[in-house]
């Protein structure tokens, strides 16, 4: 038993800060223009969740992990009834069910989705360990049934229905998800879900599966964007069609690739963005990183790309040092999260990917996003707490 690593409590500070400074910068004219001349507003209350988020982080690392154990089956179906009651719940943002208003704060019910699912698997799958990675053959009458529906030629294997299990359970929160109208968190729950497996030590020729099975469905879905959504198909075809409605689907990326050429090499400055006055629609959220590259130019947007990096791969060390395998998953699954949002959200940014609507951690303006983030980063915290490193 030892301290916290510092090393990363430094790392999460130093980009909660430089993302609260951001945030301010990127967000006082729409603020000013949207909620009545107060131009603090999204500021104010980002700082209020931020200083809740960092008590609740420290509080979080000194509990021992272990009794996270507990609420991984109740955690994830309290997150299920939760995508379940937005859906049932008045659209909010146009057609969009994915808050849930509680007067003083509305809250995103996928943010939580991510933790548990995150959680969920790390406990079930170092539990079952062993069915996973071994040859054990399924004595249940589930088995039985595949027998003889099969003629008794078929051996069903423990490791095989565990995949299948661990499949079902994250498809249906990607699902969901999905029904929310929210492509960007269906991708991510579907892409933790698949690290968690990876973790997990599921057969690795089951990736190979679920590699072709992913580049088919993305050659189908970009080849014909009329199948999804409407407005996810609009972004595909936006994203392919450069021309394509400058003034809506394209408004917002277009300026953001302003925003980032105007940049240069060392900026613009502090607060002397030009897309930020009512171009880059909403600024302070998905698209906040143009901002920071247009403020504070390439060089120093990629320190800040760096310190996401060494987050992750400190995260990576206090998980292969852990102490147990629950800890490990825990650990490098919560920093792979962080670390994947970061590169879509950049990828979106940049033209790189179609706009899915998907936030920088930490960054981006967000209550729930932020405070899940930080408890995320206090559990990462209270691991590296009983890890075999270097504090």
């Amino acid at each position: 038993l030892g301290g916290i690593d510092v090393f990363f409590l430094l790392l999460v500070i130093a980009i909660l800060t430089i993302g609260l400074v951001m945030l301010f910068s990127a967000s006082y004219t729409y603020a000013f223009y949207n909620k009545k001349g107060d131009s603090t507003y999204f500021f104010k209350r980002q700082l209020i969740f931020a200083v809740v988020g960092v008590i609740c982080m420290l509080l979080v690392s000194k509990l021992r992990y272990d009794y996270l154990k507990i609420l991984a089956v109740p955690g994830l179906i309290v997150s299920w009834g939760l995508l379940v009651i937005v859906l049932i719940l008045p659209a909010s943002f146009g057609e969009f069910h994915r808050w849930i208003n509680l007067g003083f704060f509305t809250f995103q019910p996928s943010e939580i989705a991510k933790l548990a699912i995150i959680l969920f698997c790390a406990y079930e799958m170092d539990r079952n360990h062993k069915k996973i990675v071994g040859k054990s053959i399924n004595r249940s009458k589930f088995a039985d049934g595949v027998k003889e529906l099969s003629g008794g030629h078929i051996v069903v294997y423990n490791s095989f229905l565990q995949l299948l299990f661990y499949a079902l359970v994250i498809t249906v929160t990607a699902g969901l998800v999905y029904l929310e109208n929210h492509l960007s968190g269906t991708i991510l729950i579907l892409a933790i879900g698949v690290i968690m497996m990876y973790l997990g030590e599921i057969k690795r020729h089951w990736f190979v599966l679920i590699a072709v099975i992913a580049a088919v469905a993305i050659i189908i879905f970009v080849l014909n964007p009329q199948l999804l959504e409407k407005y996810a198909g609009a972004r595909i075809t936006a994203w392919l069609d450069k021309s394509y409605d400058p003034k809506g689907a394209r408004w917002q990326t277009n300026n953001s690739l302003y925003a980032i050429g105007s940049g240069g090499l060392f900026g613009t400055g502090l607060g002397n963005s030009k897309q930020k006055h009512l171009y880059v629609s909403e600024p302070q959220n998905d698209f906040i990183f143009a901002i920071v590259c247009e403020e504070l130019g390439f060089i120093r947007a990629v320190g800040i790309i760096l310190l996401y990096v060494l987050l992750v791969w400190r995260g990576v060390v206090i998980g292969l040092k852990a102490k147990d395998r629950f800890g490990a998953m825990l650990a490098m699954g919560i920093v792979f999260q962080v670390g994947l949002q970061t590169a879509l959200n950049i990828g979106v940014v940049t033209d790189t990917l179609p706009n899915t609507g998907i936030s920088l951690p930490i960054f981006s303006y967000g209550g729930t996003s932020l405070m899940m983030l930080l408890v995320e980063m206090g559990i990462v915290l209270s691991v590296s707490r009983y890890s075999r490193i270097e504090k």
